[in-house]
């Protein structure tokens, strides 16, 4: 029974990657209206007569959350069947859960009623939190915190309190991000890092998200690298952290080079595809973080 709960969670947690770049996916190629504004069917049909590259796009996206969600369900149950002695256990689950089904509602409310850019905004980042509860139920069943002696680390206040001032910082930093795509902000400002050539700063809302973004999303790669360079010195004995934010700060600077590209070659599709997925992936190695503080003193 354990290694099909390890099958499940490991296809359970690629599935929710595949949510999180194919809702950029949508948002990137201006794929939300591919099925009109008809939910779950998609123009009225359940097999559209017209197969446009949004439509396309669309429903393949649909199925990939509805399948992530039966996904999820079957996980939860396993998880609370097998391994329910572990103390984030029943947390995870409903977070998973929880958020997952927000997730779908959200993008339902949005194919049928319309929302506005700031709301929608805040769609990936309800997707970052139940791809990150999905990726921590799978660490637990794979006992990866068992494998570092999670129990007898030791954190300063340092460590501790930035770890999580920045995993809340991040949050909010996705939702600008998230913004920039909403309101069609990508491309206000097309140098880098000036916003125009011979502009050095935002002149209108669109630049100012795509300003403001970038002026937020600057910090954390410097936050990165000073919390980075404490753990290296300070923690070099406990191998989860020092490597831990070696690589958080490796997943930072190809989020950040993502960033400066996707401006430089016009919002490129593969390029902006990466951009969500290293963030989500940082996101959810920070979380990790998390937990392991909730385990020590």
């Amino acid at each position: 029974m354990y290694r099909n709960l390890k099958i499940v969670a490991a296809v359970t947690t690629l599935m929710m990657v595949f949510v999180q770049i194919g809702g950029a996916l949508v948002t990137k190629t201006g794929s939300a209206d591919g099925c009109g504004q008809s939910w779950p069917l998609c123009h009225g049909k359940l097999v559209p007569s017209d197969w446009p590259i949004e439509t396309i796009i669309e429903l393949a996206h649909r199925g990939f959350s509805g399948f992530a969600i039966i996904l999820v369900g079957v996980l939860s149950y396993m998880v609370l069947k097998l391994i329910p002695h572990k103390r984030e256990t029943k947390f995870l689950v409903g977070l998973s859960i929880g958020f997952i089904l927000a997730q779908a509602l959200i993008g339902a409310a949005a194919v049928m009623w319309g929302q506005n850019d700031f709301i929608l905004a805040a769609h990936f980042g309800i997707s970052l939190i139940s791809f990150a509860s999905v990726f921590l139920l799978t660490l637990l069943i794979f006992e990866v915190d068992t494998k570092f002696e999670a129990q007898s680390l030791v954190f300063g206040p340092f460590l501790r309190y930035n770890t999580i001032f920045l995993t809340i910082y991040i949050y909010l930093v996705v939702y600008s991000g998230a913004l920039v795509r909403h309101t069609e902000s990508s491309l206000a400002c097309l140098s880098w890092p000036h916003c125009q050539p011979g502009q050095i700063w935002a002149a209108d809302f669109y630049q100012w998200v795509q300003m403001g973004h970038r002026a937020l999303a600057g910090l954390i790669v410097i936050w990165i690298l000073i919390i980075m360079i404490h753990a290296v010195k300070h923690y070099s004995q406990y191998r989860v952290i020092k490597n831990g934010w070696i690589i958080a700060f490796v997943l930072v600077l190809l989020q950040a080079t993502t960033g400066m590209l996707s401006v430089l070659t016009l919002v490129n599709i593969f390029i902006a595809l990466l951009h969500a997925l290293f963030i989500t992936l940082l996101f959810g190695l920070l979380c990790y973080f998390i937990m392991l503080l909730s385990r020590t003193k």
